[in-house]
């Protein structure tokens, strides 16, 4: 995966995989992640592990993102923008409540099969895949609860989520485009 003979792009690409495959782990599998493989990483000097702890130890819910103003079938939804692994990473944990039109949209640089979890979010969503020429392809159910994953059934480039049940209360289905602005 991380084809490259430039040493610094490596490990840039190494951490990336790393972080990612870090955030999946349960706590338990965290834990013994730490217990087993960091130590050895680390005494080899291999690899800096300090990019993991703002992601990983982070309890409480990210400071409010950019924002824009999105148009769904006539209907204005607030939304803010989480365009950093960090920000895609956290996305709406430990958020107590979303206003009605509001919601947040996560954006990669290109299309990819995406998978989302409910982990540390306290409110049931709905989640839309959405391809880079910004139209619906897929909305799914996401319940409150640990251990579910929701992946998409085709590569997206953005996702957007909201409260469960905005897209059918707003009649909002598979194939609407979306636009910025009104």
């Amino acid at each position: 995966m991380c084809n490259t003979n430039n040493p610094v792009l490596y490990v840039d690409c190494l951490k990336r995989c790393l972080s990612t495959s870090l955030r999946s782990l349960s706590s338990k599998q965290l834990t013994l992640f730490f217990l087993a493989a960091v130590p050895t990483i680390v005494l080899s000097g291999f690899i800096n592990l300090s990019f993991i702890s703002s992601a990983i130890a982070q309890d409480k819910p990210q400071a409010a993102l950019p924002s824009v103003e999105l148009t769904v079938a006539g209907k204005i939804l607030n939304t803010e923008l989480a365009s950093t692994p960090n920000q895609r990473y956290m996305g709406l944990s430990f958020r107590k409540s979303l206003a009605e039109n509001a919601g947040m949209l996560f954006v990669y640089p290109a299309e990819e099969q995406l998978v989302f979890t409910m982990r540390n979010t306290l409110i049931p969503l709905s989640i839309a895949f959405i391809s880079e020429d910004l139209v619906i392809q897929e909305i799914l159910h996401m319940p409150v609860g640990p251990n579910q994953i929701f992946p998409s059934k085709a590569p997206a480039r953005f996702a957007l989520e909201v409260n469960q049940g905005w897209f059918e209360r707003n009649n909002i289905g598979v194939g609407e485009k979306i636009s910025v602005g009104q």
